[in-house]
């Protein structure tokens, strides 16, 4: 029997957010059969802390033991190598990835360097304040030479409002609300905007929001995990 790559995914993060990666994975790979597919490992740690409440300081609950201690676990259950399902969590990569084995895809750096790819000039971040206090697309939109804008903070509260108290509240986004942030983006000159929030994500499904102007952090990871386990995508798609 020849041995096919295996992806362990750290998900739960939210766990919807974990659904609709898995869905997009499937989606995504050009498969005429099931054997096309990927074999993955999924743990679904619903009950890891929340990450922006300790970034911010509103709780001490740290989510790094839960993440770290699934990563290990996933690397003895066989998996070749990582993905972390949420955005905001990559503020603990470096400290996730110190004595794995195996190597962890990371999705922020994926989703600018795509970005970039397409073309796009100014990116319009819109993430959880966790995600944005510690910079995480910021530094990487430096280290890619990629201009970016920061919503203010009232702006930044509408898209914390529309993360946590409608989607994973299990609620449809106000869109009244996401197309007066997205206004205010366009005005500041971005060309596109990175939902770096898999929430976010999940809004693009549903309203089938265009391409040439949002990128979909978890589509990115989506399709770089389908090519990093040595499968194809469909046409549709590309990175």
């Amino acid at each position: 029997m020849t041995k096919d790559i295996t992806v362990g995914v750290l998900g739960g993060l939210g766990p919807m957010a974990t659904v609709y990666f898995y869905d997009m994975v499937v989606e995504m790979t050009d498969a005429r059969r099931d054997q096309d597919h990927l074999d993955m490992i999924i743990m679904n740690r619903a009950t890891t802390p929340d990450r922006t409440a300790y970034i911010i300081g509103s709780s001490d609950a740290s989510p790094l033991e839960y993440i770290s201690s699934d990563a290990k676990r996933l690397e003895a259950a066989g998996a070749d190598f990582l993905v972390l399902t949420c955005n905001t969590a990559h503020y603990f990569y470096k400290d996730i990835v110190e004595g794995l084995g195996v190597p962890l895809i990371n999705m922020i750096e994926e989703t600018v360097v795509h970005a970039k790819k397409q073309g796009h000039r100014k990116i319009g971040i819109l993430a959880t304040t966790g995600n944005i206090r510690t910079g995480l697309y910021q530094d990487m939109c430096v280290a890619q030479s990629m201009d970016y804008y920061v919503p203010t903070q009232q702006v930044q509260d509408m898209v914390m409002d529309i993360i946590y108290n409608q989607v994973k509240a299990g609620k449809k986004a106000d869109m009244d609300q996401f197309n007066k942030i997205i206004e205010v983006l366009k005005a500041e000159g971005c060309d596109c905007a990175i939902l770096g929030c898999t929430e976010l994500s999940i809004i693009k499904k549903d309203e089938k929001l265009p391409n040439d102007f949002f990128v979909d952090s978890s589509e990115v990871l989506a399709m770089t995990t389908i090519l990093k386990a040595g499968r194809k995508l469909k046409e549709d798609y590309q990175i």
